[in-house]
């Protein structure tokens, strides 16, 4: 589409969310590679100024670069597909099942998509068997909010008796939480990006932190996490784990561009953990990188997923 057809554009970026200070970056750099193609494009920060400028302003169509609730949650999306301003990424439904780990996995289970064992905590509950937890997932699990992202309360239980501790940091966030089984052979991702053909998964990228996992500092702040991409996949089992991060994608409902994360296990199984429907694109994030390898620079990455954008 030519910068004309596009129009006036509103990059969501800032918002409420505990993301807020990645989302702000992510819209920058959206921002700037919309602004260099030519487009006419401007920041909106729906943290600042109220949705129905969006109309005021006579935006016709979003680019979302929010994370978190309110950006990423289906919240945003239902508001503007009220408003009837297309928009990138999932619609309604997808994205707040995606941004539903629990519920996530629900659906992955049901459809046969690989989902590592867990247990579902409320945090209102005064009766949690935090020893039967690690009894049945053992050690080391993960204990996270069932709906934050850039890992926000995320803690890696190692040893007895420190799930309780790992619970409170969670419940901070969020009322459900979920502990997980840690899978223990590598941690990676699919980048997916629908295309006129349809979804397309981008090369899988292996993540290797420094530290214990890949926590907030080690995906925003550090710069000695590794990441592999190529990965280190066989070419036959690379495509095949493709093609279920695809299918696993598709069945929340997905569409426009996204990620899902898995991990390996020993004898090299996927383990799906969540998808992203509104990725990060600071730079340090997954989805430029893995187009990158792809040989699709970050400004027509950009304009890829805004071509897209859509309501229904």
């Amino acid at each position: 589409m030519s910068c004309m057809e596009l129009g006036k554009v509103a990059v969501m970026l800032g918002g409420t969310s505990a993301e807020r200070e990645v989302s702000l970056k992510s819209g920058a750099a959206v921002l700037a590679a919309l602004r260099q193609a030519g487009v006419d494009a401007h920041p909106f920060d729906p943290g600042e100024k109220p949705l129905s400028a969006l109309v005021e302003e006579k935006f016709a169509r979003i680019f979302i670069a929010l994370h978190g609730r309110g950006g990423e949650d289906g919240t945003l999306q239902g508001a503007l597909e009220l408003m009837k301003i297309p928009y990138t990424g999932s619609g309604v439904l997808a994205s707040a099942l995606a941004m539903d780990k629990w519920r996530t996995k629900l659906i992955w289970q049901a459809a046969g998509i690989p989902v590592p064992e867990y247990a579902l905590l409320d945090a209102d509950s005064n009766d949690l068997d935090f020893a039967g937890i690690e009894a049945r997932l053992d050690l080391p699990l993960f204990i996270k909010p069932a709906c934050e992202g850039s890992s926000i309360g995320i803690s890696k239980v190692k040893h007895p008796g420190e799930i309780a501790a790992a619970f409170r940091e969670a419940a901070k966030h969020d009322r459900w939480i979920i502990a997980e089984r840690f899978i223990d052979a590598g941690e990676y991702t699919v980048a997916i990006l629908e295309e006129a053909a349809g979804m397309r998964a981008l090369p899988v990228i292996r993540i290797v932190p420094s530290g214990e996992f890949y926590d907030y500092e080690a995906k925003y702040l550090r710069n000695d996490t590794r990441y592999l991409c190529p990965c280190d996949l066989p070419a036959e089992k690379e495509r095949d784990i493709c093609a279920l991060a695809v299918r696993a994608f598709a069945v929340l409902g997905g569409r426009g561009w996204g990620r899902v994360d898995f991990m390996l296990d020993t004898a090299g199984n996927p383990y799906f953990l969540e998808a992203n429907t509104a990725p990060g694109m600071t730079d340090h994030s997954l989805v430029p990188m893995a187009a990158r390898t792809a040989g699709i620079a970050f400004g027509e990455l950009v304009l890829k997923v805004l071509e897209r954008a859509s309501l229904g």
